[in-house]
């Protein structure tokens, strides 16, 4: 469930920082939902590290986890301070070279629909961090294309696996 309930935001705080790309959300507003998705992925990575049930596997999904936490509350932080984002970009090529390999473990040991779904939400994440890479840290005029691309990841790769593990369809 904890899974479904940090997808779920995941979703929201990429559709809206899509649109933020696309200049429909100012830059101070969009603030707002990076604080709040970043604190709640970090207590669902605490948690899952060192709540009652911690493991070897859930302490690999809450350092995965924090990936997120951080670039959330990186750009939040950036939004009041004044940076270019260019730490950021570096952070993000850091996270796509992380994720890739995670999108090829869990693609190849897929037992299910979700698991196949889930391997292809971490390669899609890790084409976005990338895209962050080249927008924020090489400087490449790549905004709109990454705003969009960042709004359809919320919906397909956050929201709608987030509802669907909630609502105990998937998982």
């Amino acid at each position: 469930m904890l899974l479904g309930l940090a997808l779920l935001y995941v979703g929201a705080v990429l559709f809206l920082n899509g649109l933020w790309l696309l200049e429909h959300i100012g830059d101070k507003e969009i603030g707002v939902i990076n604080i709040f998705v970043g604190v709640l992925t970090f207590l669902v990575a605490c948690y899952s590290a060192f709540g009652p049930d911690a493991d070897a596997a859930s302490i690999k999904a809450a350092a995965l986890t924090l990936l997120f936490s951080f670039t959330y509350l990186w750009v939040a932080l950036n939004r009041y301070n004044g940076a270019d984002g260019r730490g950021l970009g570096w952070f993000s090529l850091f996270v796509s070279i992380t994720v890739l390999p995670i999108a090829l473990q869990t693609l190849l040991g897929a037992q299910s629909v979700w698991d196949v779904w889930f391997g292809l939400c971490w390669a899609a994440w890790s084409v976005l961090w990338f895209m962050f890479f080249l927008l924020l840290a090489m400087r490449k005029p790549i905004a709109k294309a990454t705003g969009y691309m960042t709004s359809l990841q919320g919906v397909l790769t956050g929201w709608l696996p987030g509802f669907l593990l909630l609502n105990g369809v998937l998982g």
